[in-house]
């Protein structure tokens, strides 16, 4: 009987994994983001770089700046001194610089708040992106993407990426490879930590809780498996003088 349960939970196991290859590959071979909410260090570079990075155009609506200066490690004085630019009150939510009617009039909408954008996309989507843009002087705001073709959003991290130019397979338009043809302030390596980083922090605001519930879930998977051990003493107890 005990060897059938633990066959039957090895199987479902196998399953799962399974599965879970299977999405991962449907995914289109994009890179691993290997983002680690855990990583505080990694949290607190990710918030720096979305905070003079993104939300010139980018919201958070549902983040306050408070839980992120709690969940970061960060007090209230760091929290409003580096990355509130806006003037909001440490308990309100992040809001863009952007006006909405100036963004529709710019880009055709507003730029899309990023609370969810892990969540919808997955990480490894997000950090794809953040890394695939290059010149085209044939879209109106002279960039494109691999991953999200004919984006309507600019670089927002050429400064640190460079100038990515696009090579294209002979006779057509679809793209081989990108190249680095002007350096930024960082390494490729450097840039990909620091995408890395970004995407880290976007991962940890479209589930606060997950921080929570990977602590408290150490202690409930402990007391399972006492649990656990327990009943399967007493099962042996009642049982012993029927077998």
């Amino acid at each position: 009987m005990t060897k059938r349960y633990f066959s039957t939970i090895a199987l479902t196991l196998g399953l799962l994994v399974g599965s879970m290859s299977a999405m991962a590959s449907e995914e289109g071979g994009l890179p691993s983001a290997g983002t680690n909410i855990s990583d505080q260090a990694s949290l607190q570079r990710g918030a720096k770089l979305f905070f003079n990075y993104c939300v010139g155009c980018h919201s958070l609506k549902f983040m306050r700046y408070s839980r992120i200066g709690e969940d970061l490690g960060l007090s209230e004085e760091e929290v409003m001194k580096n990355l509130n630019f806006t003037g909001a009150n440490f308990g309100e939510t992040i809001e863009s610089h952007m006006p909405a009617a100036d963004a529709a009039k710019w880009f055709g909408k507003a730029p899309p708040d990023l609370s969810l954008e892990v969540r919808a996309k997955t990480a490894d989507w997000v950090y794809a992106y953040l890394n695939s843009f290059y010149l085209d002087p044939s879209r109106p705001v002279g960039w494109n993407n691999t991953v999200f073709p004919n984006a309507s959003m600019p670089n927002p991290l050429w400064e640190l990426q460079g100038v990515q130019t696009a090579v294209k397979k002979d006779g057509g338009e679809e793209v081989e490879k990108l190249e680095l043809a002007k350096p930024g302030k960082m390494t490729p390596a450097e840039f990909q930590q620091a995408t890395r980083d970004l995407t880290n922090f976007l991962e940890y605001a479209s589930e606060p809780a997950a921080l929570q519930r990977k602590h408290y879930g150490i202690w409930v998977l402990l007391f399972l498996a006492g649990f656990t051990f327990l009943a399967y003493m007493l099962k042996k107890e009642y049982w012993k003088d029927v077998h």
